[in-house]
């Protein structure tokens, strides 16, 4: 059957299929494997997120096409193994659609965003028990996968051990902790330091920040990410301002480029109230 003739969901399938054909497809494609393929993965599910903080629909429905791609590849590359299918993999989400949503397929009555929550995290933890065979210990942290972006896992960590009270009664503590860690890192700033024991300190002070970022109802990751987005434009700005005068950012001192970063946030702070 013609490609043409095909849902747009088959197409895709058969061009991968297409892609990997060991004596017609492409060289490239061919020599992949899941684990060359997963770094690719994991960038496609940052440049979704990008354009959807650029509110960029065009480039979002673009970025999600690369996105499932991915999912097709390594389904593809499963089914040339004989593991599993991508008709597999659709079904097995649908599955689990259903089992984690008994208040739309079911009969649970979760009228709130928090009362669904609770019972998605409730049916989670069923299934990672489920998982468990024989002796195997299962763990509260079981689950959070470990390729997370390290700050990004630390709050899902913290927010694991807090379901089960391994958690700082209140905010203040948590203030506490993390002005314990600052000083403990200060201490480490000798003449000679250990950069084993600065990465240290630093990632206990990062790891109370993920967890103050939790207690706070704060992604930590999307805060950072405005963070870097806020720094890159003010940064810019700056260098916009020296190209004016003919200087470039290391021809200035950096007085001249502290005033024009004063200059950048009166700049955007006059743009919110326009």
């Amino acid at each position: 059957m013609p490609l043409a003739a095909l849902s747009p969901m088959d197409q895709l399938l058969q061009v991968m299929k297409k892609l990997r054909d060991p004596e017609t497809g492409c060289p490239w494609d061919i020599e992949q494997n899941f684990a060359t393929i997963a770094p690719y993965t994991i960038e496609e599910a940052y440049e979704v997120a990008d354009a959807i903080t650029a509110n960029n629909m065009p480039e979002l429905r673009e970025e999600l096409g690369d996105l499932l791609l991915q999912v097709v590849f390594h389904s593809q590359m499963a089914a040339e193994e004989q593991i599993f299918t991508f008709d597999d993999v659709a079904r097995s989400i649908t599955d689990k659609m259903i089992a984690r949503h008994p208040h739309v397929f079911g009969d649970d009555n979760a009228k709130t965003p928090d009362h669904v929550s609770q019972n998605w995290e409730k049916l989670k933890a069923a299934e990672r028990a489920r998982k468990a065979t024989g002796n195997e210990q299962t763990s509260t942290l079981d689950g959070v996968a470990s390729a997370l972006p390290a700050l990004m896992r630390a709050e899902k960590l913290t927010k694991r051990a807090a379901r089960v009270g391994f958690d700082w009664p209140d905010i203040e503590q948590v203030f506490d902790k993390l002005n314990e860690e600052i000083g403990e890192l200060r201490a480490e700033l000798t003449d000679t330091p250990d950069h084993d024991r600065l990465e240290d300190e630093l990632g206990d002070m990062l790891f109370v920040m993920a967890n103050l970022a939790r207690k706070i109802n704060v992604d930590p990751e999307v805060a950072l990410r405005r963070a870097n987005l806020k720094f890159t434009r003010r940064f810019q700005f700056i260098e916009q301002e020296l190209a004016r005068n003919g200087k470039t950012a290391s021809q200035s001192s950096l007085e001249e480029m502290d005033m024009l970063w004063d200059a950048a946030k009166q700049h955007e702070r006059r743009k919110t109230t326009e």
